[in-house]
Formats: C-alpha cells, structure tokens, sequence
C-alpha cells in the first residue's frame, strides 16, 4: 500500500510518498481501506513536532478518515468486511489502509460521500463538546467565533444556530465573511491580521463589542489564539464562557482581572481527551450531529479536494492558514 510518511520534522516538504506493507489488524482492531482523509491544523503541527501527540516516525499525518472495513480483528463482532465508517485516528490517515481500534469507529449513514463524512467528525464533535458542555450555550444567547471560515468555525457557526443562538462571526476576509453568513451567521466582521501592538488590541477589542452588542458575548469561541484572544474576552458577558479551542495565531497570555471583572469563566476545550474519558457521551453527541446532519442544519464544507500525491499541498494550504472550510485527501 502507499503513504505519505513523516521521516523528519519540518513541514509538507519533507513528507515522501512510500510503498509499505499492508498492516494486520489485531484484537479489537479494523483494518480499513482509507477513502478520504481530512486535513486539520494538527496535521501541520504533527509533522513539525509541535503538538501533543507526537508520534514514532516514520508516521503519516492524517487524523480524521472514512473509508471501508476490509479486514477484522478477533474479538470484534459488531463489524463486517464492506461496513462504511469514519473515524479520527489521530493520524496514519494518508495512507491506503489503516488499522484502527474498533471502538472509535461510527457508521457513515448511509448516503453521505467518503469526501463528506472524512469532513465530519473532528470539527463537528469538538464544536458540540466545546458549546455544549463546556460552553452551556443556550437559545437566545450571543455567540461569538472567531476563525469562523475555518472547519472548526463553520462548525460552531452551524451549531450556534441550531442552538437557536444569536451567532456573530469574526473572520479575517470578505470570503469567508461570505462563507460564515452563508452557513446561517447572524452577522460578520472582518478583522485586520496580526499580529497587533497595543493600539491595535484596543481597536480590535472595540470591534468586538460593537459586534456583539452592549450586553456582550454569552460565549466565545476561540480557535485563533495568539493577539485576537484578549481583544476577544473584553467583549465578554458577565458570567460569560471562553473557549479555548486552538492557538494557530499563537499562545496567547490573558489578563486574569478581567475574568474577575466579568466573573467569567476561560474554559479549555480538549476533545480528544474528552472522547477517550467518557465515550458514551462522545457517542450520544455524534448521534445527534447525525440527526442535524439529517436535518440539514449542518453540512460539512469541503472547500477542495487533493489525490495523495498531493496532501501536502493541502497541509501547506492549511498551515497558511487562507482555508474555507475543509480540505479533502481522496484515495
């Protein structure tokens, strides 16, 4: 089988497509022919060494994947050779095949494309985790989220929505101003990039309040980080929520007076961990998304898709951080 394999760290340069064995599945496990294969912001930060599953190399990137069930291990009875599914393996994803643990996979329903439900998974149940449980949004309630154009972003968007949320989007261009609205944003401001001196910080914070109104944001999502952070919690509800999704922009440092100020709370949003900690309410937020996915109250945006040869193109589009949506590795 073929793979696109990490053998140093550095950036989609130095990944080299391989011809490897296929791998055999063990107890518990899956073999699974990889059809489709988001790309997330992990994948460029796995490859570098710069995020916290670091991998023994060679590896291939490729955290989220769907594809079909070719071989089973002993002990697993609840799958069959030819059964659909996706799941997020962290990475191994760029690759034909794949072994996975058999309790990390769901079923694609029926009628949903490899490309769109390789989309799914990852951004989505971060989202639902993050605005559900961590962020207790509640109808009628401001949501604000930055990076909004971006696969976690869209994601929020959709689900502020379903949330029957007031949602106001932050993006960096009239693009993706476009693309959060046409996901069912309230409204979108495109904010200036960074990084800012204090000037600019002021200003963007003064953005963020005339966006989300007097009253402030109930929640904020943040998978941006870096200068765009602070201006964003001085936007913030009395007793707001502050998601802490994601640093792309950097790791920002907060002024805590101001969760005193607000009596708000800066919650950590770490879905993965969340997942393996409690599956059984991982799995009843996939099942939902499903039912919403079905309701057509949300839908994954795959903004482009690449052949393997490609991926690291799509990895380098990522790192530039210029992505509508998501991007798809189709094998």
């Amino acid at each position: 089988m073929r793979a696109l394999l990490s053998t140093a760290p550095g950036g989609p340069e130095t990944l080299a497509i391989t011809d490897l064995p296929s791998p055999t599945p063990g107890e518990g496990e899956l073999l699974v022919r990889v059809r489709a294969a988001a790309i997330n912001y992990p994948d460029v930060l796995i490859i570098e060494d710069k995020y916290q599953l670091k991998p023994p190399r060679p590896f291939a990137p490729g955290g989220e994947i769907a594809g079909e069930v070719i071989g089973v291990g002993k002990g697993v009875s609840d799958w069959q050779v030819g059964d659909r599914l996706i799941a997020v393996p962290g990475f191994g994803g760029l690759a034909e095949e794949i072994v996975i643990p058999a309790r990390s996979a769901f079923r694609l329903p029926e009628g949903r494309s490899f490309t769109d439900g390789a989309a799914l998974l990852l951004t989505y149940a971060t989202s639902i985790h993050a605005l559900w449980d961590r962020g207790h949004l509640q109808a009628g309630q401001t949501l604000l989220v930055l990076g909004a154009a971006g696969g976690v972003g869209l994601a929020a968007v959709e689900l502020g929505k379903a949330r029957g949320a007031r949602v106001i989007a932050a993006v960096s261009s009239e693009d993706k101003a476009r693309a959060a609205r046409d996901a069912g944003a309230d409204a979108a401001i495109v904010y200036p990039r960074g990084p800012f001196d204090r000037d600019g910080q002021k200003a963007l914070a003064e953005q963020f309040k005339a966006a989300v109104g007097p009253a402030g944001a109930d929640v904020i999502y943040d998978p941006v980080g870096g200068d765009y952070a602070e201006p964003a919690l001085r936007s913030i509800a009395w007793e707001g929520r502050y998601l802490v999704v994601g640093f792309p922009a950097g790791i920002p440092k907060l002024p805590l007076n101001l969760t005193l100020l607000k009596s708000c709370d800066v919650c950590g949003v770490f879905w993965g961990a969340f997942a393996m900690r409690d599956p059984a309410a991982n799995q009843a937020h996939v099942a939902e998304l499903f039912a919403l996915w079905d309701a057509g109250k949300i839908a994954p945006r795959v903004s482009a898709t690449y052949p393997l040869e490609r991926a690291g193109e799509a990895i380098a589009a990522m790192a530039a951080r210029q992505v509508i949506g998501k991007l798809v590795v189709e094998l």
